[in-house]
């Protein structure tokens, strides 16, 4: 019952970028078509996962023991961008296929502030490792689903007559404070 509830509120309830804004950049960025959601939601939700993973098992065989838990942003930073990088240079000896679907989206994925955010609540929440695993997925699933949700909006968008004023970012932001206020109500299920 518990994964159950972590997955249902960190997709819908408290949604990483429509209730806690994390993830702004790349959810306003990468919005434009859903092809380039779908790799994005796709990308995120890969190295979320392996970065929520690295960073628990840092967290508690590292700097915990240590004494030195102040320094788990500035160790997390450092541990999310090295992972990007090595996922990276894997990919691109032994998958150049996967690699190539990527593209852009790795680099970019070191910069998302949903992936340190992520890997911070697991630890302020005092998940297991399974749970903080289940947390990343839901989190992850739930950064797709508002991404690609809002670009299927957008590109209806680019169909439509939209005012002079308002076309581009004025729209998009618009849209977006519209779809988070749909997504608050969820508000309450769990």
């Amino acid at each position: 019952m518990t994964y159950i509830i972590i997955i249902i509120s960190a997709i819908f309830v408290n949604n990483i970028v429509l209730a806690q804004f994390l993830g702004i950049c790349p959810f306003l960025g990468v919005s434009n078509k859903i092809s380039t959601s779908v790799g994005m939601g796709s990308a995120v939700l890969f190295v979320m996962t392996l970065a929520t993973i690295v960073t628990w098992l840092v967290q508690n065989y590292v700097l915990m023991p240590l004494g030195i838990p102040f320094l788990q942003t500035i160790a997390f930073i450092l541990v999310i961008a090295a992972l990007v990088q090595m996922v990276e240079i894997i990919l691109k000896k032994v998958s150049p296929a996967l690699y190539s679907a990527l593209g852009v989206f790795l680099p970019l994925i070191t910069t998302n502030c949903a992936v340190l955010g992520v890997a911070i609540l697991t630890i302020q929440k005092d998940f297991n490792l399974m749970e903080g695993v289940v947390f990343a997925i839901a989190n992850a699933l739930g950064f797709s689903l508002a991404l690609v949700t809002f670009a299927s909006i957008r590109e209806h968008l680019d169909l439509m007559e939209v005012p002079a004023g308002m076309k581009g970012v004025p729209i998009a932001l618009v849209t977006a404070g519209i779809l988070a206020l749909a997504f608050m109500g969820f508000t309450g299920i769990v």
